[in-house]
C-alpha cells in the first residue's frame, strides 16, 4: 500500500481473505502506512519464525487465527487468536508459530 496522510480515512476488506497462510513462508501486508501509524498483517505458515528483533515504535500486537509463542523479553507468552500484546519502544521480541496463523501489528511513532 502507497503511503497515506494523517488525516485520510482508510477502510480495507477482507484483510485474512487477501492474504492466506502460504506453505513454509511468511507473507505481510501493509495496511496502513503514515508518519504516524502503521498497520501491518502477517501471515505464517507453522514452523515459521521472526528472529529477535526490536522497534523503535510502540507496538500492538494481536493474534488473529492460530497459535504461536512470542517471546518478548525474558517471558515466552502462548498466544493464541485474541490475544494482545503491547510491546513499548526498544522492546527485544522474537515469534515462532505452532500452527498456521494470522498476525496484526499497530506501530506508533511515540516521537511524531
Amino acid at each position: 500500500m502507497a503511503a497515506t496522510q494523517t488525516d485520510q480515512n482508510v477502510a480495507v476488506a477482507n484483510v485474512l481473505q487477501d492474504l492466506p497462510v502460504t506453505k513454509e513462508a511468511t507473507t505481510s501486508r501493509v495496511l496502513v502506512n503514515n508518519p504516524l501509524l502503521r498497520v501491518v498483517d502477517f501471515a505464517f505458515d507453522e514452523g515459521q519464525l521472526l528472529t529477535e528483533h526490536s522497534s523503535p515504535r510502540a507496538v500492538v500486537v494481536t493474534l488473529l487465527s492460530g497459535t504461536m509463542d512470542f517471546d518478548l523479553g525474558p517471558e515466552t507468552h502462548h498466544l493464541a487468536p485474541g490475544d494482545v500484546l503491547y510491546m513499548a519502544p526498544g522492546a527485544v521480541h522474537a515469534l515462532r508459530a505452532t500452527s498456521p496463523c494470522h498476525m496484526q501489528l499497530v506501530m506508533v511513532d511515540v516521537d511524531a
